[in-house]
């Protein structure tokens, strides 16, 4: 007869009338738990009763003890930090979970804390402080350009800079700039969506909207940048990837005293001509020796999306591979 393996565990929630805020609306948190670590967990009153592998509701403890300490501090969860959680216990990187939310970058538009979501982000956000270049690479979902413009309006608000100037190569695949209507701003502002989601993320469509207008912020195709010098500028490159070698040199050279850069892209989004080399590819080989440049690679583990995109990811590259 086969040993049974399954063991349960209770935890006492510190404070019960808090229960919500660490089981999510609607258990929306349990769910996520349930299924990211394959436990079955029953809460009742102050009580949360975890059964399944041991290994796992050892993890599942640890979690809701790190969560409950958050929760404590007066910090509200969300479903990327349980997803975080689940995937630091994995790495068994947990016991530096609360280490993550000890610096809030910035306030956004609703005056909530934005903070780093996990160590990969944390890498990130070190980098660019203490860089002239930062080269985040990584996919989709890993808060690459959301984190850059909150790092390019926490130092404008500082101070530190004077406008900033958001970019990208109007590279996309299946579809020319020259078959879209309108105007240059018109055809451009498709490709440039994201950016402008975290913009209003943060500052909030009208702040946004205003300082466009005033030439604080500045959103051009790459083409724009040639022949200038940005001084005193938080400069950031979106979609890197579809740049060719010489777009790229081009772009790094513009850099001016006073002024950051951030250059971020998805190797395995490349939407140039066959014929063409990425000059972000290019770059990590040519760039990785610089003083004052550092590349930082985000991996599917560090994806803050929901827990099926990363499955999705790691999906894609096993058949490439």
């Amino acid at each position: 007869m086969a040993e049974n393996t399954q063991t349960e565990k209770e935890y006492i929630l510190a404070n019960p009338e808090q229960g919500v805020a660490i089981l999510g609306a609607q258990d929306q948190f349990v769910s996520l738990l349930e299924e990211g670590l394959n436990v079955t967990i029953h809460p009742f009153g102050n009580s949360i009763k975890v059964s399944g592998e041991p290994f796992q509701v050892q993890k599942a403890m640890a979690i809701l003890k790190n969560m409950d300490k958050l929760i404590q501090k007066g910090i509200q969860l969300n479903s990327a930090d349980v997803i975080s959680a689940m995937k630091m216990a994995d790495k068994g990187t947990l016991e530096y979970f609360l280490d993550l939310y000890t610096e809030t970058l910035i306030k956004d538009a609703k005056g909530r804390a934005v903070r780093v979501k996990n160590y990969g982000q944390r890498q990130y956000i070190d980098a660019i402080k203490h860089n002239d270049v930062t080269f985040g690479v990584g996919p989709a979902g890993t808060g690459k350009t959301y984190l850059a413009v909150v790092m390019a309006i926490a130092a404008l608000k500082r101070g530190d800079v004077e406008k900033i100037i958001l970019t990208r190569p109007a590279v996309e695949a299946g579809e020319s700039l020259g078959f879209l209507p309108g105007d240059l701003k018109d055809k451009v502002d498709p490709y440039l969506r994201p950016i402008y989601d975290a913009l209003y993320a943060i500052l909030g469509a009208e702040h946004t909207n205003r300082l466009m207008e005033r030439g604080v912020i500045e959103i051009a195709p790459l083409a724009y940048m040639r022949g200038r010098t940005l001084e005193g500028a938080f400069v950031i490159l979106d979609e890197a990837q579809n740049t060719t070698n010489a777009q790229m040199k081009m772009f790094l050279t513009r850099l001016g005293f006073g002024s950051k850069m951030i250059v971020n892209g998805d190797i395995t989004q490349i939407d140039l001509p066959r014929h063409s080399q990425s000059g972000l590819v290019q770059a990590t080989h040519i760039l990785k020796d610089v003083n004052h440049i550092d590349f930082v690679t985000f991996t599917s583990d560090d994806v803050v999306r929901h827990p099926v995109v990363a499955a999705i990811i790691n999906a894609y590259e096993a058949v490439e591979k």
